[in-house]
């Protein structure tokens, strides 16, 4: 849940730190140094109701993650990066009232 809420978070102010991060780069340049320098590697991906794509790179090994935004046409943005990052395959709560 804390997670969902998180990408909403962030696509919704995706367009803002991305306007306003020195953080950006060509697409491809930002997957290599993700790669290279972090071994993140790409988990998932979204777009914002703007046309906004949002991707959450990781890596599985160390645990650092972050989170890039690149609007149509526009560089690639980092807007956040931490640690502990974990898979989660949880189900949905059982929202029928009647069981």
């Amino acid at each position: 849940m804390a997670f969902k809420m998180l990408t909403c978070a962030v696509v919704l102010f995706a367009s803002t730190a991305s306007a306003q991060s020195h953080n950006c780069a060509d697409h491809a340049m930002v997957v290599d140094r993700l790669a290279s320098g972090y071994g993140e590697t790409r988990q998932s991906i979204g777009i914002g109701a703007d046309n906004t794509v949002v991707e959450v790179f990781a890596s599985l090994e160390t645990g650092t993650w972050t989170i890039a935004v690149t609007q149509a046409g526009g560089p690639t943005c980092l807007v956040a990066s931490g640690a502990a990052f974990q898979v989660l395959a949880e189900p949905l709560p059982n929202t029928d009232s009647g069981a």
